[in-house]
């Protein structure tokens, strides 16, 4: 089994809504832990556990984060994290995967697929060490998850849109 040691300074996890129905408001969370067990050569074994802390969310607008964090949105006082548990990784070509697991947000858990591109493993410079990398990418309904707070434009349409664009970067070192 391969040990995988998240890098965090070469990670991230962002997304993306609609804002207005014209424009895209975009943010990230910035305290996250990725959890992989498996072996690297057999990506369809791997078991990945992602833990977010909600409270971390960053859309470069103190009052907005402080809504997102509010009962309107993520209640962090109540849901202080957000979980992603994997159920299945199922390979689509050399590089390209899905990966089917239970999302858990605010209390609330579904069934959610993300696409998954492997960008492989090198050597290190710095430290001699083998270094993987993954990238993911999904959509989700945030009101599947009770993040339903709105408000309707005069134009039609909603202020802040119902999918959520996620995308994530990852870098872990093996042993």
């Amino acid at each position: 089994m391969t040990t995988f040691q998240l890098d965090k300074a070469h990670s991230s996890i962002t997304f993306q809504v609609r804002h207005m129905m014209i424009s895209k408001a975009k943010g990230e969370f910035t305290n996250f832990d990725v959890d992989v067990q498996g072996d690297v050569n057999e990506l369809e074994s791997l078991k990945v556990k992602v833990t977010v802390d909600a409270a971390s969310i960053d859309t470069k607008n103190t009052d907005r984060d402080n809504h997102l964090r509010s009962a309107d949105f993520f209640d962090v006082e109540n849901h202080p994290t957000i979980t992603f548990v994997s159920d299945s990784v199922r390979k689509l070509s050399d590089t390209e995967y899905e990966v089917t697991g239970q999302l858990t947000i605010r209390g609330m858990t579904r069934t959610e697929t993300f696409k998954v591109e492997y960008n492989g493993q090198v050597k290190n410079p710095l430290t001699g060490g083998i270094t993987v990398g993954f990238d993911v990418e999904g959509t989700i309904n945030r009101e599947d998850y009770g993040l339903v707070w709105n408000v309707a434009l005069e134009t039609g349409g909603f202020l802040v849109g119902k999918e959520v664009k996620l995308n994530a970067s990852f870098e872990f070192a093996l042993s």
